[in-house]
C-alpha cells in the first residue's frame, strides 16, 4: 500500500522541479527579451540621434551657404539649379524664381560667353578653375566685377558646376586710384624737375616785359607786342603753377581763411568769368568753419571750376556756389579710402550744364585731359583742382549724369583757430618807392639782372652777390647797415639759410626774404618753409616782388 505514495510523491517532486525549471528558463527568456528590447531601444535612440545630427549638419550647412560672403550657385547643362542669397543680390534678383533654371548666358557678360564655353570643356574633364576675373550682368543690366572659382562634381550621373563669385568692384576702384595716383605722380615729379629753371626763364620774361611796358607810351607801336610777350609769359607761369600744384609740390603759405569771406571776396571777378547770360548764385552757411590754406589756391580752385562749368553752358544757365559744414562718415570713407571720417568744410561749384557720362568722369582730374576742342583747353584745370584739395589735406568729389548739370564738392579739414583779420583777401598793398639797402643774392645772372633793374626803379640801394661766399664777403666788408637780404633758397655750396644765419650774425636786425623756382621738397630740405618766415615764389613779377620786399621791410 505504501509504494503508490511513494511514487506520488516522487511525481510530485519532479513536477515541481520541472516547473522550478520552467520558470528559470522563462526568467532567462525575458531577460533575453528585455535585453533584446534595451538593444532595440539604444538602436533607435543612436539612430535618432543620427538623423538630428544629420539634420542639423544640413542646417548648418544651408546656413553657411545662405549666409556666405560670396555668392554661389550650382549649375547643370549652363541651368542654374541652385543659387544663395548673396547670388541672388548679385544678380539683383529678388527672389529665386528669377534665377533657378534660367541659363548662366543670361547673367556672364558676352564678352565672357567664349571663355566661359572653353572653361566648362575643360571641367568637363574633372579640372577646377580658380580666380578668373569675369563681368556679371545684372537684371537691371548694370555690370559687376567679379572673381569666378568653379569646380565639378557628379550629381545624379551628371556632370554639375559649383560656382563661387566674390565681388571686387571695390577693389577694381581701388586699383583704378592707385593708377591715377601713379600717372599724377610721375608728371608731378616731370613738372617738379623742370620748374626751376623755366620759373628762372619766366621771372626774366616777365619782368623785363612789365618794366618796358611801363616805359613805353600807350601810342607807341611796339607796345602791343610787348604786351603780348608779357601775357605769354603770365600763361607760362600759370601753366606751371597748375603742374606745380595739381602735383602737391608748389610752396604754399597756409593760413586760417574764412571760404564764405573768400567767396565774397571773388565774386565780382567770378562774374566777370562767366559772362551775362549765365546767373550767378551763392549759398553760403552763416555759421562755416575755418580752413587753413592757401588764399591763392582756394582762389584757383574756385576760377578753375567756374570756368570749366561756363565751358559746359555754352547756351547759358545758372551757376551755385554753395558752402557748408558737412560730416563724411565711415561707410563713404570705405568708397573714398584716402577719406579719413570726420567733420569738414564743404565748398560746392554745381552748374546746369551739359553733365559728363561715366567714362568722361573717370578721367577728369588726371593731367592734360580735355574734351574741350584743340586749343581751347589745357587739362589742367581740374587736375589743379584735384591736387590743390590733396594738398590742403582734402578731398575733392564730382556728381554728374549727361544732360543733368554737374556739381564738384570740395571737402577741407576745420580748425579751430581764428582768421587774425577782417580785411579783404584781394587787398595788395602798392609799394612806395624806399630808400633802404638790399643785399641780393642770386646765382641766375639774369634773374639776378631783373631784380637788381626793378629794385633800383624803387629807389633802393641794391648791393649784389652771385653766391653765398660773397654775400658774407660783402656783407663783412659793408659797414653801411643793411636793411634786407633777398636771397635764393637752393644755390651751389652755400643755400639761402646758411647765408641768412651768417648774415644774421653780421648785420643785427637784417629782415630775410626768400626766393625760389624750386618745389616744395626741395624748399623743405633747405630749412626755410616756416610759417614765420617771408617766401616769394618764382616766377614773379617786378610789381609782386616789390610789394613783397615793402610788406617785409615794414614789418
Amino acid at each position: 500500500m505504501d509504494t503508490p505514495k511513494t511514487t506520488n510523491m516522487e511525481q510530485v517532486v519532479r513536477t515541481n522541479q520541472e516547473l522550478q525549471t520552467s520558470k528559470s528558463e522563462l526568467a532567462a527568456a525575458n531577460r533575453q527579451v528585455d535585453e533584446l528590447e534595451s538593444q532595440v531601444r539604444s538602436t533607435e535612440d543612436k539612430q535618432y540621434r543620427a538623423e538630428e545630427a544629420l539634420v542639423e549638419s544640413d542646417r548648418r550647412f544651408r546656413r553657411l551657404i545662405e549666409f556666405s560672403p560670396d555668392a554661389m550657385f550650382i549649375k547643370r547643362a549652363n541651368r542654374i539649379v541652385f543659387a544663395n542669397q548673396r547670388c541672388l543680390k548679385l544678380f539683383g534678383a529678388s527672389s529665386s524664381e528669377q534665377v533657378l533654371d534660367k541659363s548662366v548666358f543670361d547673367f556672364i557678360h558676352p564678352d565672357y560667353h567664349a571663355i566661359m564655353t572653353e572653361r566648362d570643356g575643360m571641367m568637363e574633364m574633372g579640372n577646377t578653375v580658380s580666380l578668373i576675373e569675369e563681368k556679371i550682368v545684372r537684371l537691371d543690366g548694370t555690370t559687376v566685377d567679379v572673381e569666378i572659382s568653379a569646380s565639378p562634381f557628379l550629381e545624379d550621373g551628371v556632370t554639375a558646376i559649383q560656382v563661387v563669385c566674390r565681388d571686387i568692384s571695390d577693389r577694381k576702384k581701388l586699383e583704378e586710384q592707385f593708377h591715377q595716383a601713379q600717372k599724377m605722380e610721375v608728371v608731378g615729379q616731370l613738372a617738379g624737375g623742370v620748374a626751376h629753371d623755366f620759373n628762372n626763364l619766366l621771372t626774366v620774361i616777365s619782368g623785363y616785359s612789365e618794366m618796358l611796358i611801363r616805359r613805353l607810351s600807350p601810342n607807341d607801336p611796339t607796345r602791343a607786342f610787348i604786351e603780348e610777350i608779357h601775357k605769354a609769359g603770365e600763361r607760362a607761369a600759370m601753366l606751371t603753377r597748375q603742374l606745380l600744384m595739381f602735383s602737391r609740390k608748389a610752396v604754399v603759405e597756409r593760413r586760417v581763411l574764412d571760404i564764405n569771406a573768400l567767396v565774397t571776396d571773388t565774386e565780382k571777378l567770378l562774374r566777370r568769368l562767366i559772362g551775362e547770360d549765365i546767373s550767378l548764385a551763392t549759398v553760403l552757411c552763416p555759421a562755416l568753419g575755418q580752413v587753413k590754406a592757401d588764399s591763392g589756391q582756394i582762389e584757383q580752385v574756385l576760377m578753375n571750376l567756374v570756368v570749366n562749368a561756363r565751358d559746359a553752358m555754352p547756351q547759358g544757365g545758372k551757376l551755385t556756389i554753395e558752402t557748408s559744414n558737412v560730416e563724411l562718415d565711415s561707410d563713404y570713407a570705405k568708397l573714398h579710402p584716402e577719406v579719413k571720417p570726420g567733420h569738414y568744410v564743404m565748398v560746392a561749384v554745381s552748374d546746369t550744364g551739359t553733365g559728363m557720362s561715366h567714362e568722361t568722369k573717370a578721367h577728369i582730374f588726371e593731367p592734360f585731359f580735355t574734351t574741350k576742342g584743340l586749343g581751347k583747353g589745357t587739362g589742367l584745370g581740374l587736375a589743379t583742382v584735384y591736387g590743390i584739395a590733396k594738398q590742403s589735406g582734402g578731398h575733392v568729389a564730382v556728381f554728374s549724369e549727361l544732360g543733368q548739370g554737374a556739381t564738384f564738392k570740395i571737402y577741407l579739414p576745420p580748425v579751430k583757430e581764428k582768421v587774425p583779420s577782417a580785411k579783404s583777401l584781394h587787398d595788395q598793398k602798392v609799394a612806395p618807392h624806399g630808400n633802404e639797402t638790399i643785399l641780393l643774392v642770386e646765382d641766375d645772372s639774369a634773374v639776378r639782372g631783373i631784380i637788381k633793374l626793378a629794385l633800383q626803379a624803387l629807389n633802393y640801394t641794391v648791393l649784389e652777390a652771385r653766391n653765398g661766399e660773397d654775400a658774407v664777403r660783402l656783407c663783412e666788408r659793408h659797414t653801411e647797415p643793411i636793411h634786407l637780404l633777398l636771397t635764393d633758397v637752393v644755390m651751389p655750396e652755400m643755400g639761402g639759410r646758411q647765408v641768412a644765419e651768417r648774415l644774421e650774425a653780421c648785420k643785427k636786425g637784417i629782415k630775410v626774404l626768400f626766393l625760389s623756382g624750386y618745389t616744395d621738397d626741395a624748399v623743405i630740405r633747405h630749412g626755410i618753409l616756416q610759417a614765420e618766415v617771408a617766401f616769394l615764389q618764382k616766377p614773379f613779377t617786378p610789381m609782386a616782388l616789390a610789394n613783397k620786399v615793402r610788406d617785409v621791410l615794414d614789418q
